[in-house]
């Protein structure tokens, strides 16, 4: 029997796998991407970066409730220009290794992308992932860029004018179209759409005290219990572009990642079930991918890839 083949081109690159790492997981150290490419992954996501250092949110920021976390780390990351040289350390680490380095960027203002951008390509990571969709400090920033089409487009096109790299728009869950704000990044020069960022957000309340629990009350929920709204989601923004995308939200097995790609993912951002797994779970994954597909009669992930859209 023929192995089957994992490996994905996501923007002409080569990927391994299609088992990408997702921004905010492991993601804030050199050392750390290594750790995680060596254990498997296809590609990682550095932690998302802004314009200057900022500390986040106080503790507690992450909570296991049950079928999930919820967090509201509130964007903690060292500033552009420390992100930078840690991104360029990681870059030397990750190459031997033929593992791709997607670099998360967020700013205040649409302007601010654009700074961003430019001090980040300086590392020469693989692609950059443009993060307008972070549910948790809204009350600092105002309304998400991704919960207005125009918003969204705006930042796209800064960015995409900023940098010659290929630009990721990471797209948020809490809107009442998703295909809208995916069409109007690509029309905008966006080279990929990563779907979903974390749903919310949510509130687990301490009933012993009656507070609740995260300090910042209120966070992003992610893990199994929104995987099938982000499978709709990557079905909807796929049927709506030609960019491909990479599909993020609850995934912990191979069968998981399968029912993501036939969604319409290129990749799979593997989030969550690092808390739940550890970071031996991408090569877990990938084991069980390659079991499935086996089982099943593909010899390559393109042959899964948007099976939900045939009629």
């Amino acid at each position: 029997m023929t192995t089957p083949d994992l490996s994905v081109s996501l923007c002409g690159i080569f990927l391994r796998n299609p088992l990408v790492l997702a921004s905010g997981i492991l993601g804030t150290s050199a050392e750390l991407l290594e750790r995680v490419a060596r254990c498997g992954a296809g590609a990682v996501t550095s932690k998302s970066c802004g314009p200057t250092p900022r500390a986040g949110h106080p503790n507690p920021t992450v909570l296991a409730w049950g079928h999930g976390l919820i967090n509201a780390v509130g964007l903690s990351n060292p500033g552009a220009d420390e992100e930078a040289r840690i991104l360029r350390d990681a870059k030397a680490r990750l190459a031997p290794l033929g593992v791709p380095l997607i670099a998360s960027i967020f700013a205040e203002t649409v302007q601010g992308f654009g700074e961003v951008a430019r001090k980040v390509a300086e590392a020469a990571p693989d692609f950059i992932e443009v993060n307008i969709s972070c549910p948790n400090v809204e009350a600092e920033f105002g309304r998400p860029f991704a919960a207005d089409a125009r918003d969204a487009a705006a930042v796209t096109a800064v960015v995409r004018r900023a940098v010659s790299l290929p630009v990721i728009v990471k797209l948020s869950p809490n809107v009442p179209d998703i295909a809208a704000i995916a069409r109007a990044v690509e029309s905008e020069g966006a080279d990929a759409i990563s779907a979903i960022n974390t749903l919310g957000p949510g509130m687990v309340i301490d009933t012993d005290s009656g507070k609740p629990i995260l300090a910042n009350r209120t966070g992003g929920v992610s893990g199994p219990a929104i995987r099938p709204i982000a499978v709709r989601c990557v079905y909807d923004v796929s049927r709506a572009v030609r960019v491909p995308v990479i599909g993020i939200g609850g995934v912990a097995c191979g069968r998981d990642a399968a029912e993501m790609i036939m969604a319409g993912a290129t990749a799979v951002g593997i989030g969550t079930a690092v808390y739940d797994r550890g970071p031996e779970v991408f090569a877990a994954i990938a084991e069980e991918l390659l079991a499935f597909m086996a089982t099943h009669g593909y010899t390559a992930v393109s042959q899964m890839r948007g099976l939900a859209h045939d009629d």
